[in-house]
């Protein structure tokens, strides 16, 4: 089977990130790149699951009493308000759902899906190696998620088509990933991106005489 061990990660699809005046306020760009984001990781949960790949949100809640001393003091004096409070619409998904048994994991004024309560023990006792991400935004928190999988030796691929960048240029955030954390950039309809990356004969270092 292709899925195993990959998971799709679909990172803060949420109305205060993606839909409302909150979200379009703080894009600044084109509400239709958000639009395209949300359809795009629509489809990639469905070609995911066709693949037997899992599936699995993370979400964020940013409420003044989750975040630590140096976040408030970055809001006061940028004029930042706190996003996708607790039991808000704005916290609330916005695009695909979570299907009945897929797994939902909450950051707590954090960026990283690393620092999810359980989130790197579901990944552990799923026997994954291969992390696919989908959703918001590239150079902000699947870029945090991205960068510690990495780290943590997992292959990392991102969804061109199925997320965008909010403060750098996206191009520039993908040739970042590709060069810093060896990911795998393309569209959610390429077969190859529901399968664990593997070294290319004739490439992998040779050991020294």
């Amino acid at each position: 089977m292709s899925g195993v061990g990959t998971i799709l990660v679909i990172v803060d699809l949420q109305n205060d990130f993606c839909a409302g005046p909150v979200a379009r306020a703080r894009f600044g760009g084109d509400p239709a790149v958000l639009d395209a984001v949300v359809a795009g990781s629509g489809r990639a949960a469905g070609a995911a699951r066709r693949a037997g790949v899992e599936v699995v949100f993370v979400r964020f809640l940013g409420d003044v009493e989750h975040q630590g001393e140096s976040w408030r003091l970055r809001d006061r004096l940028l004029g930042k308000d706190p996003k996708c409070l607790e039991g808000s619409w704005g916290a609330e998904f916005h695009g695909p759902l979570p299907e009945p048994g897929e797994a939902v994991f909450t950051k707590h004024a954090c960026f990283d899906a690393f620092l999810a309560g359980g989130f790197e023990d579901h990944l552990a006792g799923r026997g994954v190696r291969h992390l696919v991400f989908a959703g918001l935004f590239a150079d902000v928190c699947v870029d945090s998620t991205a960068r510690t999988a990495f780290q943590k030796g997992f292959h990392v691929t991102v969804l061109t088509d199925c997320t965008t960048s909010l403060h750098l240029p996206y191009e520039e955030v993908l040739r970042f990933m590709r060069t810093v954390y060896g990911a795998r950039t393309t569209t959610a309809d390429d077969p190859a991106a529901w399968t664990v990356p593997a070294l290319v004969p004739g490439l992998a270092r040779k050991e020294e005489a």
